[in-house]
């Protein structure tokens, strides 16, 4: 019996599943981590601590019968390690918005169209390449000491295989990476001042890397078991959710929140308010990006009202009636507004508003930033699938069918990265030819909520209210 080993290393925590070669979850455990906030704005990672909880995980799972593994990863971080392979600082995460200057060094000065000539996309200040230069302006002495720079998911394939690697949906995310004709750029190499061999090895998410390291095998009690690149968390959701070949939309309610439309081929978002990245299938994808999905109404439920705080089902009737707005940009906002400045604010409340009406404004505000994004791509998406935690309220996909006018589907495994990483070391292993096939053969989904009309309508009246709030707000941030 052959099984598969699926890990989504996220920000607050990694989990990990098995999974047959019929795409059966056959049990999954998680593993919790902490994030640093050294500063306002900024937000860190320990590497190893990864690494220990991924080993706890795969101790936990107690696998029998693996023989591929893969890891999805949470995106832009820069890792650096020094010659002796010790990590030099804490990683600088994907939601850090400590690279405003760089960002502007990146887009003002060098230039937007230059960026986009040889990278596909601008500058965002979440990118690894501004993290690069802000290390260079900030840490000089740490910057010199780089042998090797890497994405997170690719430190823990480095650390269970030695291999120095990261696949294309991954690295398109780092601004070094030309997506059109997936090579490394070396024009952006130059104004980063590094050079290719501190970068890794590029390969397709599929691709078998190589195998565990025996030691590592032999101490979870495993045989050879193969290592696929894996892919970047978007994009491993994406297959995990079936988003794959032409026209396929999923939308991520995870910490942060994605629109994803994958395609054959490589096009150019309009005004750059979107990321143009290679896919995980071999392909193509448009993605938008929020930083603050479910993060946001977590942070409202939890940190503000109090954890014990149930939202009524009553709120279900005042959709598309609600007199209060949240702007979601609790961590700034990357897509479209690419502004590390921005910050969450509600609007509209009077001595009456409950709490009520604001629990609904984070839900539709959120709501509203993926629609956004999904403007902005210029392409008619009719039905799509919708996963992460925040998928698993019955109300939010149902505020979120009615804002975007859309059917939204769930896959029965409801796990996202994971389970599109299992997916890509099945393709490894040569259980399926390619990632289209697998997953129109182990992908099932159904419908969990359908627009209404009327509710559309009144939402469609609130949005155009909505997008006047962040250009009438920006000058206060």
């Amino acid at each position: 019996m052959k099984n598969f080993i699926g890990i989504d290393l996220g920000t607050s925590g990694v989990k990990i599943l098995l999974v047959d070669a019929n795409g059966k979850i056959l049990s999954e455990v998680s593993e919790s981590y902490s994030v640093m906030y050294p500063k306002s704005g900024w937000a860190e990672q320990n590497p190893e601590d990864w690494y220990s909880a991924v080993l706890r995980g795969l101790k936990r799972l107690n696998a029998s019968g693996v023989s591929g593994i893969a890891c999805g990863g949470q995106m832009h971080g820069l890792v650096v390690l020094d010659g002796e392979d010790n990590v030099i600082r804490p990683c600088i995460l994907w939601n850090d918005g400590r690279t405003g200057r760089e960002v502007e060094l990146l887009n003002d000065v060098i230039g937007c169209g230059k960026l986009t000539a040889n990278t596909g996309n601008i500058a965002f200040a979440g990118f690894t390449a501004p993290k690069l230069l802000w290390l260079k302006h900030n840490e000089p002495e740490n910057f010199k000491r780089i042998s090797k720079i890497m994405l997170p998911k690719d430190y823990i394939v480095y650390r269970l295989t030695g291999q120095f690697v990261t696949d294309y949906s991954d690295a398109s995310g780092t601004l070094l990476l030309d997506v059109k004709n997936k090579r490394w750029s070396r024009t952006m190499l130059d104004i980063c001042g590094i050079s290719g061999g501190q970068l890794p090895k590029l390969c397709e998410s599929y691709q078998n890397i190589g195998t565990v390291k025996r030691e590592i095998s032999d101490l979870l009690g495993w045989g050879e078991v193969t290592v696929a690149a894996g892919a970047g968390d978007n994009a491993a959701a994406a297959v995990g959710t079936g988003t794959v070949g032409v026209g396929g939309c999923n939308i991520s309610l995870g910490t942060s929140g994605t629109v994803f439309i994958s395609s054959d081929r490589f096009t150019l978002p309009q005004n750059n308010a979107l990321h143009s990245f290679a896919h995980a299938d071999g392909r193509f994808h448009l993605m938008g990006c929020i930083l603050s999905a479910a993060s946001a109404n977590k942070w409202w439920i939890e940190d503000i009202l109090g954890a014990n705080y149930d939202l009524p089902e009553k709120i279900r009737q005042y959709q598309g009636k609600n007199e209060v707005y949240f702007l979601p940009y609790l961590m700034g906002e990357r897509c479209p507004h690419n502004d590390v400045k921005a910050r969450g604010a509600f609007i509209g409340m009077t001595p009456e508003t409950t709490k009520e009406q604001m629990s609904l404004a984070v839900l539709e505000g959120v709501a509203f930033a993926f629609r956004d994004c999904l403007e902005l791509s210029g392409i008619t998406v009719k039905t799509s699938t919708v996963c992460g935690g925040g998928a698993k309220s019955g109300l939010w996909p149902e505020i979120l069918s009615n804002v975007l006018n859309l059917e939204l589907q769930a896959v029965e495994t409801g796990q996202g990265p994971a389970f599109g990483a299992a997916v890509l070391a099945m393709v490894a292993c040569g259980i399926y030819p390619d990632v289209e096939a697998a997953t129109g053969l182990i992908v099932k989904k159904h419908t969990v909520a359908k627009p209404d009309k009327r509710t559309v309508e009144a939402y469609n009246e609130r949005y155009e209210k909505f997008k006047m709030l962040y250009p009438a707000l920006k000058n206060c941030f």
